[in-house]
């Protein structure tokens, strides 16, 4: 276990540390940083089930960057510029409940943690624009439905490449299929409590290399979970580490598409002020969001910020880390901006040909394009 643990920790290099800045009032403290992480689908430890299930919904593009170089790329669902649809995803979720032992037992339970309102943390992530279609959503000034938030975005993303013509393009998560808890006991040594690094209340820290593992292992051992399906692991007020604090989620795969499980990671944290890093779903925003573009990690892009199409990684800025509020019955929801693909150097498919969903970075492209 150790050896795997290893390999995968000198892996986890690919961990982008998208915000490293120094402490203050409203700076996260003990040299922490936003961070989210990738792991390759073909690293060594992963292991695709042989379940027979159809692959999950997903086409191949191509495009040439600024440079004339070719870029190939794989994303979720049908091609946008062909499909008149809506294509359903189905959806699994699985909780995450981690026990400190060397902390008197405490818990972090999403089923049963709450926010400040009251709100159990996992109703109220089912509650999300990630999930519900509960926000009429525009990109700058076009409207591009009442959906989900990923959905919005990827239509406003390929607006121009017929979207706006496909008026019943859609790519959505289906009804959750709530599946068995996945639980951890952190013993010495292999996590702490502390105080939130970008807040005030009590956060976990477990590796990002030994998760990993788990949800590997949770997922060779349930054979309800099955690669025509997205399975989401989703923990409260944890943080991964790899070689310092702070992690607030990832994606990849069991294995290279077309065929590999695709699967993600988040934590939802409960303390609600600007500032405070991987909010209720706005990790969940950049990995879900993340997973729609790029689910095999392997959309290679030339870019020097970023080897592949990671669409959330380029706006994990401060003061909210990309967060954009919006207001669903009385709870506000932090949900990451995104950048479209003419970031990477892709033609300006996109609404209103803007570098990303809100509009807010018009001249915004990677370094190296």
């Amino acid at each position: 276990m150790k050896t795997r643990i290893a390999s995968l920790a000198l892996l986890a290099t690919s961990v982008a540390a998208l915000s490293a800045f120094s402490a203050s009032a409203d700076q996260p403290r003990n040299g922490a940083r936003a961070m989210f992480g990738v792991i390759p689908a073909d690293a060594p430890w992963h292991k695709a089930p042989q379940r027979g299930a159809a692959q999950i919904s997903q086409w191949n593009g191509i495009f040439k960057d600024h440079h004339g170089t070719t870029r190939n790329f794989t994303m979720i669902g049908p091609d946008p510029s062909k499909d008149n649809s809506t294509t359903v995803i189905p959806f699994q979720v699985v909780p995450v409940i981690f026990t400190y032992a060397a902390f008197h037992n405490q818990k972090f339970n999403p089923m049963k943690d709450k926010y400040p309102n009251g709100q159990k943390v996992m109703d109220n992530f089912l509650a999300s624009p990630l999930v519900q279609s509960n926000v009429s959503f525009k990109s700058g000034k076009t409207k591009v439905g009442k959906t989900q938030y990923i959905d919005a975005y990827q239509r406003a993303n390929f607006w121009l490449n017929n979207v706006q013509k496909n008026k019943n393009y859609h790519v959505v998560l289906g009804d959750p299929q709530m599946l068995p808890a996945m639980k951890i006991t952190v013993q010495s040594g292999q996590g702490t409590i502390m105080q939130n690094p970008f807040g005030t209340i009590d956060v976990g820290t477990y590796g990002f290399g030994a998760m990993d593992v788990q949800i590997n292992n949770y997922i060779n051992a349930h054979h309800e979970v099955t690669p025509d399906q997205f399975v989401f692991f989703v923990s409260d007020n944890i943080f991964l580490v790899s070689g310092g604090c702070c992690i607030g989620g990832y994606h990849t795969a069991t294995a290279r598409q077309p065929g590999g499980q695709t699967y993600g990671y988040t934590t939802l944290v409960t303390e609600q002020k600007t500032g405070s890093f991987s909010q209720d779903v706005s990790a969940a925003s950049h990995e879900i969001g993340e997973w729609m573009d790029d689910p095999f990690t392997d959309n290679i892009v030339g870019c020097q910020d970023n080897s592949i199409l990671e669409n959330g990684d380029p706006l994990v800025d401060p003061p909210n880390y990309g967060g954009i509020p919006y207001k669903v019955g009385d709870f506000t929801y932090n949900l990451q901006n995104l950048v479209n693909v003419a970031y990477f150097g892709a033609p300006e498919w996109s609404a209103n040909k803007q570098q990303d969903f809100q509009g807010l970075f018009p001249n915004l492209i990677c370094p190296g394009q």
